[in-house]
Parts: structure tokens; C-alpha cells; sequence
């Protein structure tokens, strides 16, 4: 479906000053209830001001473009600051050499400088765990510097959200975005001061509210009309926003069982059951019990609460396992293995629990990112009918189950996957809200819910690839195999493509019958992309969703087989072929809605590698205005050599930009220095 939005008349002057060989006219479709309050130029627009868009915007500033940063809230840095998961996800392969991009390595500086350390909060769960609101700052400041150093100039847009699209006829560019950013409306409350839930809608509609005082911006490019794109809009949303609202190609939630996606829990795709998501929240600890009522809703979600494994069935553990703040260090103990100082008086902790503040809903009934098919009957995919392509009554029972996490933690005394006697009142505690909270907001919740998984655009068919690039399990994933599970599930000729995948170097002489597929060992890494822009390492890591609606419901079980993926992977890569979307040839897509399975996803969602994405998309962008050619045409003469698609990695690399591990080849079929 075409999405456009005719704003005003276009005027004979406009239509001239446009190429006819390139961009075909505008395509009246639908009206804002006013003329756009103000246009804006840019020549990259970032959706989303996650750790994947600061990085486009800091490379695209850095190569001195004009970059305009849109946010539903107002920090930018998603993850570590919005989102309140301010402890990085790392491993120790790329930590131990520092082998990221460089805006991350900076923000790591940075981060250090700040507090004379990583670690301010003393976490175990990583090397760096801060509190949110400095996230904020830090980022904030370095999107400055890399505006002043690269003689860029950033456009920051808090509490904005895009509307609408503006298209050509035949829907291949992305001409204007309306945006809408709202501000308190007179004698309303300071923003934050409600949860999501209660304001998402408002946000999406054009018409001033008792909460909100709207200004509808219209963004269009800074530069003229050319043979190629004269700008680009890059999604860097934390649900693939612009992916649903352009309508192009994707994938949600569990991809169909195959020879690339053999782990999957499912035969056929089930688009309802994405990863779990949460809102965060910071408590500290106190020398004096303190007074915890319970919730209204306490009881409806009770049932779900657990410490999971009785490995991890320690109070301590859990609250300093991301411990952001600790101004003074307890004893050291030990529990299930695991080190870590014990909890002390005025200490901060930030929950992200899968058995506690994760809500994981699996069903149509209950699914928090809409299908397609929801979209369309729910009106979203009308001009002007967009609504941010999210159930707003799943935003709420996560804040409710968070809420309720909390009053568990301090005074909870059941635990539904341990039973009876484990779990012990700890009242020593207060949740922490106010607007100069950790969280930033009069509530305590994060601004926005954690995200793990979103809309996953489905690549441009290439070599390899005739249904469209995508990233699968097989890619990564540092799975046996040779597991009796996979002799058993899969079928022999899916179990023998499978093999074949893997075969590595031998790949050729079993596809032509000189050997069998069962007698070529393995390859030991991943798949090496030839157009590969970014990197990332982290775990193959699930918070699957419940089998039963709704989630919290007594008894309930996550859904069947959707931790069999999880597990190790290798160092991985980041290919430009899953950062192109098809349709529409100026929209790239970083961050989680890149061209991944649901599996590789649960790998490719991490902090260094969203940054690593970000930089890749903000780079290739910068790019492709500079040399007049739009990223699709990097890509499609693949395998014969691209030599402009070489000298956009060259240049990435020089700049600090990874696009591959050391000692990456093909000939090299082990990560041994890596594990």
C-alpha cells in the first residue's frame, strides 16, 4: 500500500524545481486538520533517539549532515537511558580488546569520566551499570561535539512522533514525514508524569488535548532533486515504526521451522509471539523497613511472579544484579556461584527480571506490536490513521506487572516457579519515582518499555537470497547440530540442506554429490557477509512469550520450544543487504528492525550492536548523498564486485567503524581466539 499526505496544494514552482526523470508527482491523499506549523530540512531524518539513532546521527554529523533526531520521549539513548537498562551488554570477546564502533568506545569514556569508573552502581550482570538520566546527558553531549567537529547541524525533536508519509505515485520515495510534537498543554501536567499508556494515543493525534499542545512539523530534504534520493530517513524506532507505517515487507515474531531456522518453536510463523518486553524501574535500598501498600491489581499478577532457578533465589542477588548506584561497598558473598558485594544503604537497583517485570504476552488477543492485518483493520494503515502500531492495553498491564513486581520484591511471599518457602519480605526498600528520579518520570516506570523484538524488514531478493535477504539462525548460532533432536524434527532433505549450510568451505563438493553432507564437519564461525558494515557479539538470549492469554494468568507456561534457540553465538556481522527495505529506496532500517530472524534476532538487540548499526546506517547514508547513488545499487550486482559498496567499508573502517572481526576470512573456519 502507497502511504502519502498531500499538506498543501503544490504549487507549479514546486513541481518544477522537482526532476520528472526522478521523483513522480505527489499524490493527494489526505489533510491535517491545519497547514504544518513549521517545515524542516534535513538531509537524514532519524526515527527513534535509541542507541541506534544517536549513532546515525552522530556519524551523519560527523560527515557533516544536516540530521534531524526525532523521539517519542525526551532523552535520547533509548536503551540506557529511556528505557531505564542503563547496564551494557557485553562480551567478553569484543570487551576485552575494546573492538567496537568508535561513538560507542566514546560513550564508554565518557561514561568513566563521569564517574571515575564503569561501574558506578558495582552491578555483576556487566562492567558498567550507571543510572539512566546520565545516559541522557552523556549521549546528549557527544551528539554536540560530533555536530561542532564534523561542521554538522543536528535538529533534535523530543516528544515527536511521525504521523504520516509523504510518497511518490509510485511509492519508491519517501518525499516529507509529518510529525507531530507535543508539549504540556496550559495549567497540564510536566510530561512524564503519566505512563505511556495513559498519553500514546494522545501523541498520534493531531488535535491539542487537556494534556498536550500539538505543532505538526513537516520534514523534507535540505538538498535538490538529483538522479537518486536527495535524502534519507532511517528507522531507528524500537518497534520498526516506519516499517509498519510505510508498509513494506516484514517478519514478526517466530519464523516457520526450516534447514536456516532449524531451532524454531514453531512449524508454520506465528507473528503474535515476540520476545518480552518491560518496564523498567529503579528502588533503593534504606536502613529502616518502610511502608509498602499493596497495588489494586496486586493479586491479578501474583501468580506470574518468580526468582525463576533456585540458583537465583536470593534477594541480594537479584537486586544487585544491575545495581546502578552504590556510594559505598558491602561484604562480599557468594551465591549460586556468583559474586557480588552485598546491598547497603542508599544503594539503586534497576529491575529487568524475565519472571518479574517482563510482560510477555503470545496471542492476538494480547500482543503488543500489531500485525499487518491488525494494522489494517484497526484503520492504522489509512492516510492520517497511524497510531504507532501498538495495544495500548498491553502498555498498561506492563506497567501494572511492573508496579506489582515491586510491591513482590518487598512483601511478596509466593514464587510460582519455585513454590512455597522461597520467597522472604525484604521491606528495607523504596521505589523510586519523580521527575528527578533515576527514571525520570513522577511515576517510577521508565519512559518507554524495554524493547527486545520488533518488525523485522524482509531484505531485497539477492544472490542467495530469492525471497528477500534475511539473517537466520545458522548464521550465528554456535549450536551442535548433530543434536538427535534436529535427526528427528526435521524432515532428511531439510535435515541435509542443513548440513550443507554448514559445511563451509566444503559447501560446493556436497551440493555436486563428491561428498556427503553427514561426513563434512561444521564450519566454526559465522557467516561472512560480502557486505558486511557493522559488527556485534552477544548471546542468542529469549524471554519467550506464555502459551496462554493473558500472560499472567495462574499456571501459565512460556511457549513451548522457544528457548531451544537460545544459547552462544559467534561474532557476527552486520550486512547493508539487511539494512535496505524493500519498496521504498530511501528508507534505511537500523537497530532491532533489521533483516533478522526471531532467533538471530535475540542476538542482534544488544547495546554495542545497535550502536554498531546506527553508525553503519548514519555512514552509508552520508554516503550515498555524497556520491549521487542510492544504497540498493551498493548491493545488487552481487557476487561480482561492488566497488563502490568497497570503498563505503574502506571508509567505514578507517573511521573507526568496524565491519569485521580480526582475522576474518573465509579460509578461516574457527573463532578460537574469540571464545
Amino acid at each position: 500500500m502507497k502511504r502519502s499526505l498531500s499538506l498543501l496544494t503544490v504549487s507549479s514552482t514546486l513541481l518544477s524545481f522537482i526532476a520528472p526523470s526522478f521523483i513522480a508527482p505527489y499524490q493527494a491523499i489526505a489533510t491535517p486538520p491545519r497547514t504544518p506549523d513549521k517545515t524542516v530540512n534535513c538531509d537524514v531524518l532519524v526515527v527513534g533517539g535509541g542507541l541506534s539513532g544517536v549513532a546515525t546521527a552522530y556519524e551523519g554529523l560527523l560527515a557533516g549532515k544536516r540530521v534531524c533526531l526525532t523521539e517519542i520521549t525526551d532523552w535520547v539513548g533509548g536503551q540506557i537511558s529511556a528505557q531505564g537498562t542503563s547496564a551494557l551488554d557485553e562480551r567478553p570477546t569484543q570487551r576485552r580488546r575494546l573492538f567496537y564502533s568508535r561513538g560507542y568506545l566514546e560513550l564508554r569514556k565518557r561514561i568513566k569520566d563521569k564517574y571515575g569508573g564503569l561501574n558506578p552502581g558495582d552491578c555483576w550482570v556487566s562492567d558498567s551499570c550507571f543510572l539512566p538520566r546520565d545516559g541522557h546527558k552523556v549521549l546528549n553531549k557527544m551528539l554536540k561535539d560530533a555536530a561542532r567537529e564534523g561542521r554538522g547541524k543536528l535538529r533534535w525533536f523530543p516528544n515527536t512522533v511521525i504521523k504520516d508519509l509523504e510518497t511518490t505515485s509510485d511509492g519508491k520515495i519517501i518525499n516529507a514525514a509529518i510529525a507531530i510534537q507535543h508539549k504540556p498543554a496550559k495549567g497540564a501536567a510536566p510530561l512524564n508524569t503519566s505512563p505511556l499508556s495513559q498519553t500514546i494515543e494522545d501523541a498520534y493525534n493531531y488535535d491539542d488535548s487537556s494534556k498536550f499542545a500539538k505543532t505538526i512539523i513537516r520534514f523534507t530534504p535540505k538538498r535538490k532533486q538529483s538522479n537518486s534520493p536527495n535524502w534519507y530517513i532511517v528507522d531507528a524506532s524500537e518497534t520498526g515504526e516506519i516499517v509498519g507505517l510505510a508498509d513494506v515487507p516484514y517478519r514478526l515474531g517466530i519464523d516457520e521451522r526450516s534447514y536456516l531456522e532449524p531451532s524454531s518453536s514453531s512449524i508454520s510463523n506465528d507473528p503474535y509471539c515476540t520476545q518480552g518486553f518491560t518496564y523498567t524501574f529503579a528502588m533503593e535500598a534504606t536502613q529502616n523497613a518502610q511502608k509498602h501498600d499493596m497495588p489494586p491489581f496486586y493479586m491479578q499478577y501474583s501468580p506470574y511472579y518468580s526468582y525463576e532457578l533456585q540458583r537465583l533465589a536470593s534477594f541480594p542477588l537479584v537486586f544487585t544484579y544491575r545495581r546502578i548506584w552504590s556510594p559505598q561497598q558491602g561484604a562480599q558473598m557468594t551465591f549460586g556461584g556468583i559474586n557480588f558485594s552485598t546491598p547497603t544503604p542508599g544503594d539503586i537497583s534497576m529491575q529487568n527480571w524475565t519472571w518479574g517485570n517482563d510482560y510477555r504476552p503470545g496471542t492476538s488477543q494480547d500482543n503488543l506490536i500489531y500485525t499487518r492485518q491488525q494494522l489494517q483493520s484497526s484503520g492504522q494503515l489509512v492516510p492520517g490513521g497511524w497510531k504507532g502500531g501498538l495495544r495500548t492495553e498491553a502498555l498498561r498491564k506492563a506497567e501494572e506487572i511492573s508496579l506489582g513486581y515491586f510491591y513482590w520484591l518487598v512483601a511478596g511471599t509466593t514464587d510460582s516457579q519455585l513454590g512455597e518457602g522461597v520467597k522472604k519480605p525484604h521491606p528495607n526498600h523504596r521505589f523510586l519515582s519523580g521527575l528527578n528520579s533515576p527514571m525520570g518520570t513522577a511515576h517510577g516506570l521508565s519512559k518507554y518499555p524495554y524493547m527486545r523484538e520488533g518488525r523485522r524488514i524482509i531484505g531485497r531478493p539477492s544472490w542467495g537470497h530469492s525471497k528477500g535477504f534475511m539473517i537466520w539462525e545458522i548464521d550465528i548460532s554456535r549450536r551442535d547440530y548433530n543434536d538427535e533432536y534436529y535427526r528427528k524434527t526435521l524432515s532428511p532433505s531439510t535435515y541435509r540442506s542443513l548440513r550443507t549450510a554448514l559445511a563451509g568451505l566444503e559447501t560446493t563438493s556436497v551440493i555436486l554429490g563428491r561428498k556427503d553432507p553427514s561426513s563434512v564437519a561444521r564450519r566454526t564461525r559465522s557467516t561472512i557477509f560480502p557486505d558486511a558494515i557493522g559488527i556485534g557479539h552477544y548471546a542468542i538470549d529469549f524471554h519467550p512469550c506464555m502459551t496462554k492469554s493473558p500472560p499472567e494468568a495462574a499456571g501459565n507456561t512460556e511457549r513451548k520450544g522457544e528457548r531451544r534457540g537460545a544459547g552462544q553465538a559467534y561474532p557476527f556481522q552486520i550486512a547493508l543487504r539487511a539494512m535496505i527495505p524493500q519498496k521504498i529506496d530511501n528508507l534505511l532500517v537500523a537497530g532491532k528492525s533489521i533483516a533478522t530472524s526471531h532467533i538471530a534476532a535475540a542476538a542482534y538487540r544488544v547495546h554495542s550492536f545497535e550502536w554498531s548499526a546506527g553508525a553503519a546506517a548514519g555512514t552509508t547514508a552520508a554516503f550515498a548523498l555524497k556520491n549521487n547513488i542510492a544504497p540498493y545499487q551498493l548491493v545488487d550486482e552481487l557476487p561480482k564486485i561492488e566497488p563502490k559498496l568497497i570503498e563505503l567499508q574502506r571508509l567505514l573502517n578507517q573511521n573507526n567503524n568496524p565491519t569485521a572481526f580480526p582475522d576474518t576470512s573465509i579460509f578461516n573456519e574457527k573463532w578460537d581466539d574469540w571464545r
